[in-house]
């Protein structure tokens, strides 16, 4: 997956079946969808792969026990089959993890026994284990740093955990397996129209200022939250699509919250569902659901989030984490379908909605990570229709993503799949690129010239935000690796002088948004 690849291809191909605008979970799945059914596919990115709200979220693949409160056995049962169809399909960066539900009194212990059991058997075959109650000290076995205090069990359950903008990077490379064209930093900004159809757009390389007519028989519309933005270009009027929904996540030092499995408190005070869940060797707790007006490429947490998550999380503790005891803090939107009938957004379903406008956009709204493929199934069918192309099945169900494997490497390497040996045979070739971007956690730069050789990363964000999570996980950390990683990046990709330093400033900036 090589940048200069996919501009030859945009070049040299007069029309494409389908144009896909937006490279996060859902026009990824697009791209993966189209071009394993055989039509010729491209894809546009305005920033980096996952850069908005398909890298914000809380890390799991999971039917969504609080849809199953709501009613919603259509969305949990499909969400279900997904998650176990995406563990099966990707399991180098998706892994079963177990859950704890603490319960307080006899009524909680049926009620929520009754409820998760509905849960594992909706997922039928694709089950990932058995829910079993616990007793008080089972129950604080798996979770030691719970407050004891009223505690009278617990029920453990399993659901999926993932690497969000890694598998967004593996969804990338299947695509591009697959026959399509993915490209990252090339913004659509014009809709070209033929008897009010649309037959092109128009769409600049941001990073030459180079500006590409491109035609295509059908385009899809999957840029998120920013869906209305596109949606106003294509059309014309200022019709509002997306309710969007701000969620925000702290991460903190595994000694706040040891232990190999998750908590989850059904019910916050917001009518959401609190987690506390390992990640990469810290402890990820969120989430928030405030309603927002601004949509923004990098929203950030406010206050009032903050101080939510900090007080739910310290109610249920033993320990007391302050904000000072925060390494990382990210915020994400969540491009929920507007629901006239539902005026909160902690309520609203993350269902999807695909309409075909007059102009022959499709456009895509609602949706969540564990039900991208089905999502993007249902899109690249109707968008089929619209264009009259061919009628191919979809098949993505049973592709393994890129980087499959089952033995994966026993190293943090891992996360790479079958990838992970290449990594290793550059370090055996040249020890110098086996040293470390940063003492203290384990991304080497032979992992930053693989990323910008085979996934098309070309900042410093991107190599220390999304290709490896650091900044998410430890926003100083983050900070204290930029010089170095933008000096190897500006040496390998032959930058001009100054460049080095601009990344560097550029990223410290944006880390620091990501500090309380």
């Amino acid at each position: 997956m090589q940048r200069i690849n996919a501009i030859q291809q945009i070049e040299n191909s007069p029309q494409w079946d389908m144009l896909i605008i937006g490279g996060g979970a859902t026009g990824l799945g697009c791209a993966v969808d189209a071009a394993s059914r055989g039509y010729k596919t491209l894809l546009l990115e305005k920033n980096d792969f996952a850069k908005g709200t398909s890298s914000r979220a809380t890390k799991l693949v999971h039917g969504g026990v609080r849809y199953l409160a709501q009613g919603n056995i259509r969305l949990v049962r499909e969400a279900l089959l997904e998650r176990g169809r995406l563990l099966k399909n990707a399991p180098h960066v998706c892994h079963k993890l177990a859950f704890v539900v603490p319960f307080y009194n006899q009524m909680q212990k049926w009620y929520y026994r009754l409820g998760l059991w509905l849960y594992e058997f909706l997922s039928g075959q694709l089950s990932l284990g058995k829910t079993k109650f616990l007793s008080k000290e089972g129950t604080l076995r798996n979770l030691p740093n719970l407050n004891a205090e009223k505690i009278t069990g617990g029920i453990l359950y399993f659901d999926g955990q993932f690497d969000d903008s890694r598998l967004a990077i593996n969804l990338a490379q299947t695509a591009t397996e697959q026959g399509a064209t993915v490209i990252n930093y090339f913004v659509v900004n014009h809709f070209i129209k033929q008897h009010d159809k649309i037959k092109a757009v128009t769409a600049t390389d941001t990073l030459t200022g180079k500006t590409f007519e491109i035609h295509a028989k059908v385009i899809i519309n999957a840029t998120g939250v920013f869906a209305d933005t596109i949606l106003q270009l294509a059309e014309g009027h200022a019709e509002k699509t997306i309710t969007p929904s701000q969620g925000i996540h702290l991460v903190v030092d595994k000694k706040f919250f040891v232990g190999n499995a998750g908590l989850m408190i059904p019910k916050t005070d917001d009518g959401r569902v609190l987690f506390a869940i390992p990640w990469y060797g810290k402890v990820l707790i969120g989430t928030t659901d405030t309603p927002v007006q601004q949509i923004n490429e990098e929203p950030e947490a406010l206050d009032t989030e903050i101080d939510f998550v900090l007080q739910h999380f310290n109610r249920y503790a033993n320990t007391s984490i302050r904000r000072s005891d925060v390494v990382s803090v990210f915020a994400g939107l969540r491009p929920l379908a507007v629901n006239k009938q539902q005026q909160s957004t902690a309520v609203m379903p993350r269902d999807h909605h695909i309409t075909v406008l007059p102009s022959g956009l499709v456009h895509v709204t609602g949706g969540k990570w564990t039900t991208y493929r089905s999502m993007a199934a249902y899109t690249v069918t109707k968008a089929a229709v619209a264009a009259g192309l061919p009628k191919k099945s979809c098949i993505t169900d049973q592709l393994p993503l890129h980087g499959w494997t089952l033995t994966p490497d026993d190293s943090h390497l891992s996360i790479y799949g079958s990838d992970a040996e290449k990594i290793k045979a550059m370090m055996h070739a040249d020890t110098s690129l086996a040293e470390k971007i940063h003492p203290c956690y384990p991304y080497t730069f032979a992992e930053v010239k693989w990323m910008l050789q085979h996934e098309m990363a070309l900042t410093a964000e991107d190599v220390l935000a999304r290709r490896t999570r650091l900044l998410f996980i430890d926003a100083g950390a983050a900070m204290e690796a930029a010089a170095a990683v933008a000096a190897f990046m500006a040496k390998a990709l032959q930058q001009p002088p100054g460049w080095q330093q601009q990344q560097t400033t550029s990223f410290i900036t944006l880390a620091k948004k990501y500090l309380l």
